[in-house]
């Protein structure tokens, strides 16, 4: 017999587990900051005490929902459980807009249930030797700061989340010029190595200078609407990896594609 249940805590890190074994590589304190962004957004599909199929459907607001972290237990696939909580999350998000990353081999799939391409990114990974901070260059102070460039760059507000994403063990930095904060990104550690995102900036050049803050093997997910920075990526060595693209069913939300640089996650949006 099988139900579908909200996700607690220990639940939804034994779901992002799932993903790490899928070669997903996320990150290490994840479970607490996408709990923040809707404790009722995480569904889980059981049998017995067992869960057999997990998905993400964070309702940011009346208006907005991203699913992510859609995966089934290999033991336990081809029986229908994947798509009961599948269901499941379609409806806990109603008629909302709702936001994903795709990879291409699922794509057919998510169209036949009416999601459609908005845009494409590309996971580049290496390693950053890290440089002298510049003197415009600090760690965030407040989420209060960031306020614009959120507005302009996610399309719903996210406090909750953010609080928790921008605590340690992550580490951030801002270019701020005469008191206006000009850009700002999240380093996070991941199963291996770390993941810059977001990475929001009013072009690429002081994105390209937040990005040389970090140090280390480094991962993010670029738009391909950004070539410079793509460019700048090269020329330190990164290489390209999968892809994704990013899905919208309903009305695609209005953000400024210009001003991101790497998505925040591929699970959350």
């Amino acid at each position: 017999m099988m139900d579908i249940r909200t996700l607690d805590i220990e639940n939804i890190q034994t779901l992002i587990d799932w993903a790490a074994h899928e070669g997903w590589n996320p990150g290490l304190a994840d479970a607490s900051a996408f709990q923040a962004a809707d404790p009722n957004g995480f569904l889980g599909a059981f049998v017995g005490d067992r869960m057999v199929a997990g998905i993400s459907v964070v309702a940011y607001d009346n208006h907005f929902g991203f699913l992510g972290l859609y995966i089934c237990h290999p033991e336990f696939r081809g029986r229908g459980y994947g798509r009961a909580v599948w269901d499941a999350g379609m409806a806990y998000l109603g008629d909302r807009a709702i936001g994903l990353d795709g990879v291409p081999e699922q794509q057919s799939n998510y169209r036949q249930m009416g999601f459609e391409p908005a845009y494409e990114s590309v996971r580049w990974s290496g390693v950053l030797p890290g440089q002298p901070a510049p003197r415009d260059v600090r760690p965030l102070a407040g989420t209060a700061e960031i306020d614009t460039l959120e507005q302009a760059c996610f399309p719903a507000p996210r406090p909750d989340f953010l609080q928790r994403w921008v605590a340690p063990p992550h580490l951030t930095a801002v270019l701020e010029h005469k008191g206006h904060i000009r850009a700002w990104a999240v380093i996070r550690p991941c199963w291996e190595g770390s993941k810059i995102g977001p990475l929001f900036a009013e072009d690429a050049s002081v994105a390209t200078v937040l990005l040389d803050r970090f140090s280390g093997p480094v991962s993010l997910d670029v738009p391909e609407t950004q070539p410079a920075f793509t460019d700048a990526l090269r020329q330190r060595g990164f290489m390209p990896g999968f892809r994704t693209a990013r899905m919208y069913r309903g009305t695609p939300p209005t953000v400024d594609l210009d001003r991101v640089f790497a998505v925040t996650s591929l699970e959350l949006g």
